[in-house]
């Protein structure tokens, strides 16, 4: 071994201090030296390390047998003429610090070691002392980079951005930083009901190797992550076995926000390459909260696919990294009918629908396409490089096998067709995704006009396709509809959820006729008359409509307690002339005030206050009931609910059909039941889709349920000619599917 010069580090004290107190108490001593724990020199007293020395020193190091903590000891080595003598220092751990050497040219016999040491001990015991404690601090310096470049990492993380194609996906860019970051060999991110399946590897590296490595590993780690729920770290590995692939393996598991594991973020490292160690470990549980997060913002918790957000923002990113134009296609895919599926099976069931479409679009999906749930029963589709009639194929397929879902059930055939609008994406458009999925939405409604269940590509020569789109033409028929009465009432049933008499209540709702006799639900033309200023009209009608049937049957409502609500919007309230009119139309109908309530919006009644509360009031004075709509979705509903003349508030349905599986929404439910009846105010749960939500929302003290476990919606007069069978249910045991016999006009009261 031939050692070389070697000067103390620049960003270190200087140990000549040590040296001449060395000399001092040992003045025979030369050639003196010290050396680190990995025998590399940290000082010389002549500037040149001694080749003989530097051997005695490794040679004492070497050994790593066990020593008490803050050992110092010694051996010598007789030299020509000379006698060597090396002091090994431990640290607090027992491992070796440092190695002290020097020469001493004897005169006569040599000196015993422990008189050596016992001369030295002072000197090599601040030595220790002051090396143990740059151990520590350069321990420190480097926890603290790493720390440093782990918050980096962390930071960088949590921006949003898409500098390039591929970093266009949020998940794949974060697994990529964690494998730069930590050095790792691969990354892998699996979640399987999101049809997440990542791999990356150092950028710089070669591939071609790493998808084996996860094929082999992935149903075995994500077993792993949902049987045993906590973080696996694997540093030893097994070389001889062919199943296990020779890396060490750090899993993380990926969870849901109801704390189930969804899949997991997996790092590898080469059997030959460094132990993955505690820190590794928080970095890699932070990114999985991370992930958890993106899925919650990116992804459609009903279906899994991309958000409308997270798909607008990866398409975009893919058309800027591009060094060149290119051709590409949208598919706009609308299920059919959705609101046929919702009113005979339920809401429940038209969830359901949805979800197992969703799984077929991203099945059937050609490879590389991004799918998306733009809204409720609404998809589309982005295929790079695919021209019309490629993607028109692709729709095609996804078209055949959603038809397949149609089904023989108990209430009926459940049929399920969807239609489809292809359009390219124009280059000239300064947003090419927005100007795309407009006109592809517009071949969709094309698709429908045409039958239905089919794709049709757009085609700028389509008169047809333009005059059917947009909220204009929604517009024309609604004029058409109120100035026609081309429009029916129908009630929903809300009945009593607990034991005990009490009285029916009715929501009164909308549907629109078409000019072919088709009913349309209220959510195709209510956002339409919205926008347009159309609410107060078709507010009016309803009153005016309702009301004169309700005084049809006034000798059958004379005495009764059953109750009609109907619902008013936010511009009906803002109406100087609406309550004058409400008035006269309930004198007019001879029937007593105090049957009729009124539905408003959370949202409509706080944004109008003022005339909200002195509107409420002119018409409770008369013995009319007010409804809070839709409550909990607003921001301010607590604080304004003590100035509002509420009877009745209707718990929003996002939480009542959460409450099974949400905790949040659960605890949400029982609370604003506490709170209303401390108030002496009824409660109504919305969206009752199911037994066990019914069973719930009556243990959780909510008073009423309203959905498809209580009764759906039918023609008004029908509910008028059974109410005596209303009442009946309503005044009995509470138990709504209770066997009494309610006739055959009644088939979903007992849901």
């Amino acid at each position: 071994m031939v050692a070389v010069a070697q000067k103390p580090a620049a960003s270190l004290p200087s140990l000549d201090p040590y040296g001449q107190l060395i000399k001092m108490l040992f003045p025979r001593a030369q050639a003196l030296a010290v050396y680190g724990a990995g025998a590399a020199p940290l000082w010389v007293a002549s500037g040149q390390d001694d080749p003989d020395m530097h051997r005695l020193a490794e040679d004492l190091l070497a050994d790593r047998s066990a020593r008490p903590p803050g050992t110092i000891d010694g051996t010598t080595r007789a030299f020509d003429g000379a006698t060597a003598y090396a002091f090994l220092m431990c640290d607090e751990q027992g491992l070796p610090l440092a190695v002290v050497t020097l020469l001493a040219r004897e005169n006569g016999e040599a000196r015993p070691m422990s008189l050596v040491l016992g001369l030295l001990r002072p000197a090599l015991e601040c030595l220790q002392r002051d090396l143990a404690l740059r151990a520590s601090l350069g321990a420190l310096s480097r926890d603290l980079s790493s720390r440093d470049r782990d918050l980096e990492l962390l930071l960088d993380a949590s921006v949003e951005r898409a500098d390039t194609p591929r970093d266009a996906d949020e998940l794949s860019r974060l697994v990529q930083a964690a494998v730069d970051h930590l050095g790792c060999s691969i990354g892998t991110l699996i979640i399987p009901e999101r049809s997440v399946a990542i791999v990356r590897t150092q950028r710089d590296q070669p591939r071609g190797h790493e998808a084996d490595i996860v094929t082999r590993t992935h149903r075995h780690l994500l077993t792993w992550a949902q049987l045993q729920r906590r973080t696996m770290i694997v540093n030893k590995v097994a070389t001889q076995s062919e199943k296990v692939p020779p890396f060490k393996i750090l899993s993380v598991p990926v969870r849901h926000l109801s704390n189930r594991v969804i899949g997991f973020l997996a790092l590898f490292n080469a059997a030959d390459g460094a132990d993955f160690e505690l820190r590794h470990t928080r970095l890699a549980e932070l990114l999985a909260r991370k992930v958890t997060s993106i899925l919650l913002t990116s992804y459609d918790a009903g279906t899994g696919l991309l958000a409308r957000g997270a798909f607008e923002q990866q398409v975009d990113a893919l058309i800027a990294g591009r060094s060149e134009p290119g051709r590409d296609s949208v598919v706009y895919l609308d299920i059919d009918q959705m609101h046929v599926i919702n009113e005979n099976f339920g809401m429940h069931v038209g969830d359901e629908t949805i979800a197992r479409v969703a799984e077929i679009v991203r099945r059937r999906a050609p490879v590389g396409a991004l799918c998306a749930r733009i809204s409720g029963d609404r998809f589309a589709l982005f295929l790079a490089g695919a021209d019309a009639d490629a993607a028109a194929r692709a729709a095609d397929e996804i078209r055949a096998s959603v038809g397949e879902l149609t089904q023989q059930r108990p209430e009926g055939v459940l049929k399920v067709s969807l239609s489809a609008g292809v359009a390219l994406l124009p280059s000239e458009s300064k947003q090419p995704l927005s100007h795309a999925l407009a006109i592809a939405e517009i071949a969709s409604k094309a698709a429908k006009d045409h039958g239905r269940n089919r794709v049709e590509t757009f085609d700028n020569g389509d008169m047809s396709m333009v005059r059917r789109h947009g909220e204009v033409q929604i517009v024309a028929s609604l004029r058409e509809a109120i100035a026609t009465n081309r429009f029916r009432l129908y009630a929903q049933p809300i009945l009593p959820l607990a034991a005990g008499p009490s009285e029916p209540r009715f929501e009164i709702l909308i549907r629109m006729l078409t000019e072919e006799g088709e009913l349309v639900p209220p959510a195709k033309f209510l956002p339409a008359a919205e926008s347009y200023q159309l609410m107060p009209a078709i507010d009016r009608w309803v009153i005016e409509f309702a009301l004169k049937e309700l005084a049809l049957h006034r000798a059958t409502l004379s005495g009764r307690v059953a109750r009609f609500a109907i619902n008013l919007s936010g511009q009906s309230v803002g109406d100087p002339e609406c309550a004058a009119f409400i008035e006269s139309q309930i004198a007019a109908a001879g029937i007593p005030a105090d049957i009729v309530c009124f539905e408003l919006t959370e949202t409509a009644a706080v944004t109008h206050l003022e005339r909200a509360e002195a509107f409420m009031q002119r018409l409770r004075n008369l013995g009319c009931q007010f409804a809070l709509d839709d409550f909990g979705t607003g921001a301010s509903s607590l604080a304004y609910l003590k100035s509002l003349p509420v009877s009745v508030l209707k718990i929003d349905g996002s939480f009542v059909r959460d409450a099974i599986l949400n905790g949040r929404s659960d605890s949400m439910v029982k609370a604003v039941a506490q709170l209303a009846r401390a108030m002496g105010i009824t409660t109504v749960a919305e969206y009752v889709e199911t037994d066990e939500i019914r069973i719930r929302m009556a243990n959780l003290g909510v008073d009423y349920g309203q959905g498809f476990a209580i009764g759906k919606p039918v023609p008004l007069n029908e509910i008028l000619q059974d109410l005596s069978l209303y009442e009946l249910v309503a005044a009995g045991d509470g138990t709504i599917g209770a066997e009494i016999d309610l006739g055959a006009d009644l088939p979903l009261l007992t849901g």
